[in-house]
């Protein structure tokens, strides 16, 4: 009896200590959940409450991606600059496939309204590989009109109409567009469609090459020669500073090594800048005066501290000779990384300012102005949702010359340019200032 006694006792015993580990856990929860609640901010708190009274009794039905969406468009455009921006997991997924050279659309970069406001469709870029560039239409051209099919055109010149249009229609579904080339009119077929852009196009006096999207180191013949070009010159356009950007660069040097030409023309107009990364290893060609291997050719200043970003590697001598001659053509639109890469050739002395030209646009000639970077964030493991904040000031590796919100000025000493779209009329010009 004693031995039962015992027995049942120690059990109870066994389920006192239990409840009381489960009462102090409970409290121990409890209380980490009020310290983490109270260790949040009042404004956030008071948020919160709101948005519970709201799902409970407002009378019309508000999701949670209404209430987060209205506040994260807030955010966006109220209180951060124009280059930061929270993204949902979907937009953070479109940024990456579209740093990486993905596209799905016609490929044609419009200006839609001329010097007196009037609409047009002037396209001023045909991206490679795109449907656009694959149907044959070139910068300078004018949209004036699309329709079903080749008999059915209606004609209208405003971007937001052929917007429109052109979303009724699947991948690679085919419709037609009235196309205007220096007064010459003709029908062709467009579609919207998946396709990989390159960025750079290399051109001499005898031939002009593009990469195929196959291979980021496949050069085809493609397009017309640059005749206003002399036999020692090469041109390469680098129209943004993503995807196989590097890569189709070091294919473009490649080139130009092998038909041994002694000078080069980079063009950088409408290149809005993009990875830093990718910028490191285009600015290796042109570090003239840098004796280390991996010159420094930017810096992130943070303010409370400085990040350091070197050339992939110091090729100037490999591709260049002394009494070589290196020009750069920019415009309002070249920004971020492209003036960046301007910066470091400047400070090495592979450029002066007189080897810069610069195109005019209603009255001003300079580069774009942006001189600070962006940090993207992901703020989830598994929602993958991101936040991209301006966390630092740019500067030029020697100089430590900042350009943000100035840009490279035609007072700088550049040669300057008349902006002109028809074909390369303005690139001609340009390069009659630079070489004549």
């Amino acid at each position: 009896m004693e031995e039962r006694k015992d027995k049942k006792a120690r059990i109870w015993k066994r389920v006192g200590c239990i409840i009381g580990a489960l009462a102090i856990a409970s409290g121990g929860f409890f209380a980490g959940f009020c310290a983490r609640w109270y260790s949040i901010d009042k404004e956030m708190r008071t948020l919160i409450d709101v948005k519970n009274k709201i799902d409970k009794e407002y009378y019309e039905e508000i999701t949670d991606e209404e209430f987060y969406g209205a506040l994260y468009e807030v955010v966006n455009r109220e209180l951060l600059d124009a280059y930061s921006e929270y993204m949902t997991a979907d937009e953070y997924a479109a940024l990456n496939s579209e740093y990486a050279g993905n596209r799905i659309g016609v490929g044609l970069v419009f200006v839609t309204s001329d010097s007196e406001g009037q609409p047009q469709m002037l396209v001023t870029r045909v991206c490679g590989n795109s449907p656009a560039e694959k149907a044959g239409v070139v910068a300078g051209s004018y949209v004036t009109g699309f329709g079903k099919s080749e008999t059915d055109i209606q004609s209208s010149v405003i971007f937001d109409e052929f917007s429109e249009f052109i979303q009724q229609f699947a991948e690679n579904e085919p419709f037609y567009a009235r196309i205007s080339t220096e007064g010459e009119e003709r029908v062709v077929r467009l579609c919207r469609s998946a396709y990989v852009e390159n960025y750079v196009f290399y051109r001499t006096n005898t031939a002009s090459y593009t990469v195929t999207g196959k291979s980021a180191e496949d050069m085809e013949i493609h397009g017309e020669p640059l005749t206003g070009l002399d036999s020692e010159t090469g041109y390469i356009r680098l129209l943004q500073f993503t995807g196989n950007a590097a890569k189709e660069f070091r294919g473009a040097m490649e080139k130009f090594q092998s038909e041994g030409k002694k000078n080069l023309v980079l063009d950088l107009r409408g290149n809005g800048g993009g990875s830093l990364d990718i910028m490191q290893e285009i600015a290796g060609y042109f570090c003239k005066n840098a004796t280390v291997k991996k010159p420094l050719v930017a810096v992130a200043d943070y303010g409370e501290k400085r990040e350091k970003f070197y050339a992939s590697f110091n090729k100037y001598g490999e591709y260049f000779s002394e009494d070589s001659r290196i020009c750069v053509l920019a415009d309002g639109d070249s920004a971020s990384a492209s003036e960046a890469l301007i910066g470091s050739m400047l400070d090495y002395g592979a450029i002066a300012y007189g080897d810069i030209c610069l195109t005019e646009s209603n009255g001003v000639a300079k580069t774009y102005g942006k001189g600070i970077m962006q940090t993207t964030y992901q703020l989830h493991l598994f929602e993958k949702d991101a936040l991209k904040l301006t966390t630092a000031q740019i500067r030029w590796p020697v100089s430590d010359t900042c350009i943000h919100g100035r840009g490279i000025l035609s007072s700088d000493g550049t040669k300057t340019v008349a902006r002109d779209y028809r074909g390369d009329n303005e690139l001609t010009a340009a390069l009659k200032v630079l070489f004549e």
